[in-house]
């Protein structure tokens, strides 16, 4: 696109959308032609500027107050190509590049070029200008379009079908991560169910509701396809589950009881760079009962990341270690012969690895993976997870300041003994025992505040379903 444009999609876009993704050619899926989610907009700071790198394409999300609209640009100044991420949102609301002093409107613009004198027009130059990206907003997510931006309002944007169809009494649990494996990995994983009783043992899942998993592909196409598994899961107890992917980046499994009424598992899975990808996980639940909406309205969100992050970091390790096996015996092309897939079970998985082989539709094609991480690096949550939510961030915040609270206080406490003692001798024992007493509470609160500080930093060292088992 030319630098100095913008396209802002609007839900009013959608009565003129025509254009599949992934391009036009029937025969292949092109990953730069859609959309894609880059954060949660309750996440965002309008502040100040945001990096993000999607398809391996460093960009700076920022508020622009003008249009009163987020803006994605390519994260270089057309000066010296240093990165707008690392400026300001200057007084007049513009990006400001921490370089020089550059300033760029909404639509990529130059603004001002503080170098140049009185009345020179170098500013105007279509050289002077950002490059921007298309974006939209939709169902609490930020979306950048990646390729062709005269195509971006012509392709549908992916949203979760189910939230529009009966928008009513819907309750949605969010979380965020950057996962150190592919965007195909994640899908892969999710899509696979019966990994869940032994994977997630003691946590999401049961190894005693382990079965035969009877998945069925009764739709595909270039845009994805559509499954069913007839009995479902904990042996059939909760009803049918229906799954949708919709290429090349969101999936969802559809599960209604009558327990719990309808539930699904939605996972968009955004391509980053070779071997990461930011994952944005949904939970929408709509409760036969109230009682549980109740509940979860009560809960805050970072106490809801904790455990969601642990589930996570279960498959974490042996996923980024998989994929670098898979990959030395050919890829999704070799599927078959790499792995043995006797079962109904592994249905999704191959539908999906042979649709990116069948459509071409890998993101980085030819682009071989980074070497493995260490153990630490994988389990960490504070840069994959906390800097990246809001709520979160706020509750690490306040939870240092209260440990702080706690330890000047259970100090004075102690060391006042003394004086109170001396001044109030006639209370000396009640004096005596408080002073004691309040710094000792004060500390095991302190200590089980440092435990909680540290669950936004890291994961366990050892997994629920590797823990011993309780004897009855």
């Amino acid at each position: 696109m030319l630098t100095g444009d913008r396209i802002q999609i609007t839900p009013a876009d959608a009565a003129v959308q025509a254009l599949p993704a992934g391009g036009s050619d029937p025969s292949r899926f092109d990953c730069t032609e859609a959309w894609y989610p880059v954060h949660y907009l309750d996440d965002l700071d309008q502040s100040k500027p945001t990096r993000f790198t999607l398809l391996g394409r460093d960009l700076v999300l920022w508020w622009d107050r003008a249009s009163a609209a987020w803006c994605a640009f390519d994260d270089r100044c057309p000066h010296r190509l240093v990165p707008l991420s690392q400026g300001r949102i200057a007084e007049d609301g513009l990006l400001e590049c921490p370089y020089h002093g550059w300033a760029f409107k909404g639509d990529g613009t130059c603004d001002r070029i503080p170098q140049t004198p009185a009345g020179d027009r170098a500013h105007t130059s279509k050289r002077a200008c950002a490059t921007s990206l298309p974006t939209a907003e939709r169902q609490g997510l930020l979306f950048v379009y990646a390729g062709s931006p005269d195509r971006a309002s012509h392709v549908k944007i992916p949203i979760i079908e189910p939230l529009e169809d009966s928008p009513e009494g819907w309750i949605c649990l969010n979380t965020v991560r950057d996962l150190p494996y592919d965007a195909l990995t994640l899908l892969e994983n999710v899509l696979d169910a019966s990994h869940v009783p032994f994977t997630h043992h003691r946590s999401v899942g049961n190894r005693a509701n382990a079965a035969p998993v009877d998945l069925e592909v009764v739709e595909t196409g270039k845009q994805g396809f559509v499954g069913t598994w007839a009995e479902g899961p904990r042996k059939g107890q909760l009803g049918r589950q229906d799954t949708t992917f919709i290429a090349p980046a969101l999936m969802w499994h559809d599960l209604t009881s009558k327990q719990f009424g309808r539930t699904l598992t939605v996972v968009y899975a955004t391509p980053t760079r070779k071997g990461e990808c930011r994952l944005f996980a949904r939970f929408p639940f709509k409760f036969s009962s109230k009682l549980p909406a109740f509940l979860i309205k009560l809960t805050p969100s970072w106490y809801s990341h904790l455990g969601q992050n642990s589930i996570l970091e279960e498959d974490q390790i042996f996923l980024h270690l998989q994929e670098r096996v898979l990959e030395a015996k050919g890829g999704s092309a070799n599927l078959a012969k790499a792995c043995y897939l006797p079962t109904h079970a592994d249905d999704f998985v191959s539908q999906l690895r042979q649709w990116v082989t069948q459509f071409d539709a890998d993101p980085f094609p030819g682009e071989p993976l980074p070497p493995a991480l260490p153990t630490p690096v994988l389990m960490d949550r504070y840069h994959s997870h906390t800097v990246h939510c809001a709520s979160c961030r706020t509750a690490l915040v306040k939870i240092k300041q209260v440990r702080l609270g706690l330890a000047i206080a259970g100090a004075i406490a102690w060391s006042s003994l003394p004086i109170l003692t001396l001044f109030f001798s006639h209370l000396a024992s009640a004096l005596t025992l408080f002073a004691a007493a309040f710094p000792l509470v004060a500390g095991a609160l302190w200590l089980w505040l440092g435990r909680l500080e540290q669950q936004f930093y890291k994961g366990r060292d050892t997994p629920s379903r590797n823990l011993p088992e309780q004897k009855k």
